[in-house]
């Protein structure tokens, strides 16, 4: 009896034990809820009270327009060859490389050339018939030859640019947009003849890695640039978080960075969120 006793005394201790950290886990999984759900209040108490704010300098904005992500820290950025052949060979097919230093050029006879820079600038000329409209509307081509080049994107237009139906995308990461990172399908005569523009490729963690700060910093700092004379605005269509892309080294070393872009009723603008510059978009 006694060495029953023990076991089911240890037993019992075993169940209050699992228990206690069963009630300490749902205490703990409360306090996370209610600190999110905290979180979420005082963020967009935040958003409405710079918007007030831009209202009252004669800048309308929607606190429903401004869409944030998380998280969105700097990244580093590295060529790599083996994603530009990639690009090149889901275009032009089987082709040879010559290295030009700073620049890879890609050659298939029958289809056309690619032209690689170490800034991640890039440019695919296509001979007439190489890609026709029969392999589908442009905006279906285009979608088959990024799945094909391995390129996220998290936008896709088609507009008339001087004539010629083109398809611009906005190279993104991990679902955010890289703003400053687009690239162009340039369709004449029913034909892709160009594609060019920039991506970025060999994405890693950076040892300084800087996470974006909240959307009020940028519009406040918005509204200063516009009253300083430097736009005009007097109303803001949309606001988003996303990076921008710049380069560093001659081989291509370069970074991701936090960035807001903001849409308004006189053109684009970049917010660089680290050190609050901002320039209009082309």
């Amino acid at each position: 009896m006694g060495k029953e006793s023990l076991v089911m005394g240890v037993s019992r201790i075993k169940t209050i034990t699992i228990a206690a950290l069963l009630l300490v886990n749902a205490f703990f999984a409360a306090v996370i809820v209610v600190d999110t759900a905290d979180d979420a209040r005082i963020g967009r108490q935040a958003i409405e009270n710079a918007c007030a704010v831009l209202r009252s300098g004669g800048i309308s904005i929607d606190p429903d327009d401004i869409v944030t992500k998380s998280p969105i820290t700097t990244m580093r950025t590295v060529r790599v060859d083996e994603a530009e052949a990639m690009i090149a060979q889901a275009v032009l097919g089987q082709t040879r490389m010559t290295d030009l230093g700073v620049i890879y050029m890609y050659e298939n006879d029958e289809r056309g050339t690619a032209e690689f820079y170490s800034a991640g600038d890039f440019e695919i000329r296509l001979n007439d018939g190489a890609i026709t409209s029969e392999s589908g509307p442009p905006r279906a081509a285009v979608q088959g030859i990024l799945r094909d080049m391995g390129l996220e994107t998290a936008s896709l237009t088609v507009a008339l640019v001087d004539g010629n139906e083109t398809v611009t995308v906005v190279a993104a990461y991990k679902g955010a947009n890289i703003f400053n990172c687009t690239t162009d399908f340039i369709f004449s005569d029913g034909s892709l003849r160009t594609i060019k523009g920039r991506y970025v490729t060999g994405i890693e963690p950076a040892e300084d890695s800087a996470e974006i700060m909240q959307v009020g910093t940028a519009l406040l700092g918005f509204l200063a640039w516009v009253r300083g004379g430097s736009a005009e605005c007097s109303h803001i269509e949309s606001v988003e978080a996303g990076y921008q892309h710049s380069v560093s080294g001659s081989f291509g070393e370069g970074a991701i960075s936090p960035a807001w872009l903001i849409t308004a009723d006189s053109g684009r603008y970049i917010v660089d969120d680290a050190t609050g510059e901002i320039w209009p978009m082309a």
